[in-house]
């Protein structure tokens, strides 16, 4: 009997352990299952979101950009050559005026007077030595009384051309054509010798002075077209081109002045701040890529092509021409290939991407 308990009781321990042991290797089933499945969700990462350009063929331009001023070459300060009093104004503020033209006139009674003087003593002697050659053809004078004579003439004629120039001193010509710019004095005033009367701005003599760096100096010449923006302006664009290339360089900054002629437009006036650039290559057709899908890896550059299967991969590009946007590649790409243009960041050869917003096309 004890026997037989003994043996129910052994036979009740096993079955129990058993059980125990069969309910841990199902747990252990259960776990190993999610781990799989969490391994393969983190081997199938999601896709990376990008925005994509499309490559197309077109014009591209090479430029060389400065900051500079606009000036006028021929622009002088007309200053008066006598000391006298203002009686006329004729000029004013804004008004083109030919070479040569009055712009003002000064009192002139005394140097009329001066010169209506001179001139009758110039006839007097004129007179005086053409007696004195009558006479001296009969032999009835010396040629000393001959010479003399002439000598009077010739000192009448001196005074007779001083009195002229003083007397055209009352006139202030114009120097060169162009327009007055500033007006210093008014009717009434009474001037002095070299004093400052007006300002003269020739507007067909503009020129943009911009310092081209040695380096870049193969690539400029005379008769190079030019574009000229001001900033105070936006919207407004005049042409011009390059009119002289200085033949030295300058030690202390390494540049060469050049010149560019700037043909009057309205609008433009000496002073005005332009930015200017000079146009150093042009072509007609060529494979643009925005600057914006560029990806820089030490001293190459790069791109990331949207492949047909929704990955990309990285092209490597070599630019030889590049405007403000855009950059000109030979090899490696073609018209219709969507590049990256934002989401760079972390893309991998191979990597899944998925587009955001509104794709934009290359202009």
């Amino acid at each position: 009997m004890r026997t037989d308990l003994a043996l129910t009781i052994l036979l009740a321990l096993a079955l129990g352990a058993a059980g125990c042991s069969g309910e841990g290797n199902a747990d252990d089933g259960n776990d190993g299952g999610a781990e799989e499945t969490k391994k393969s969700e983190e081997k199938a990462p999601a896709p990376v979101p990008v925005e994509v350009a499309t490559l197309e063929r077109g014009s591209i331009e090479q430029l060389l950009r400065f900051s500079t001023h606009l000036e006028a070459e021929r622009a002088v300060e007309v200053r008066a050559e006598a000391a006298r009093k203002i009686v006329a104004l004729l000029v004013e503020e804004g008004d083109r005026v030919a070479r040569g033209q009055v712009l003002v006139r000064l009192e002139d009674d005394q140097q009329k007077t001066a010169v209506e003087r001179a001139r009758s003593q110039v006839d007097q002697t004129t007179r005086e030595h053409a007696r004195l050659a009558a006479l001296f053809e009969q032999r009835m004078v010396s040629e000393q009384d001959l010479a003399r004579a002439r000598f009077e003439l010739d000192q009448a004629a001196l005074a007779l051309a001083d009195a002229e120039r003083e007397l055209s001193y009352t006139l202030v010509r114009a120097p060169i054509a162009g327009t007055v710019t500033a007006r210093k004095v008014k009717v009434g005033d009474m001037v002095s010798v070299n004093q400052h009367l007006f300002d003269l701005v020739d507007f067909d003599s503009l020129v943009a002075l911009v310092y081209v760096p040695e380096k870049d100096l193969p690539a400029v010449a005379v008769g190079q077209p030019a574009r000229l923006a001001p900033p105070a302006a936006p919207g407004e664009r005049y042409a011009g081109e390059v009119d002289r290339v200085a033949p030295v360089v300058d030690p202390k900054s390494g540049t060469v002045k050049v010149t560019v002629a700037v043909p009057y437009e309205p609008g433009l006036r000496p002073g005005m701040f332009l930015e200017v650039e000079l146009v150093t290559a042009v072509e007609a057709d060529a494979l643009l890529v925005p600057k914006r899908a560029l990806v820089p890896d030490g001293t190459q550059l790069a791109v990331w092509r949207l492949g047909e299967d929704s990955t990309v991969e990285r092209i490597w590009v070599e630019p030889w021409l590049e405007d403000r946007e855009r950059i000109a590649v030979g090899e490696g790409l073609a018209a219709g290939d969507r590049v990256v243009v934002a989401g760079q960041a972390g893309l991998k050869p191979g990597a899944k991407v998925e587009l955001v917003g509104t794709p934009r096309e290359q202009g």
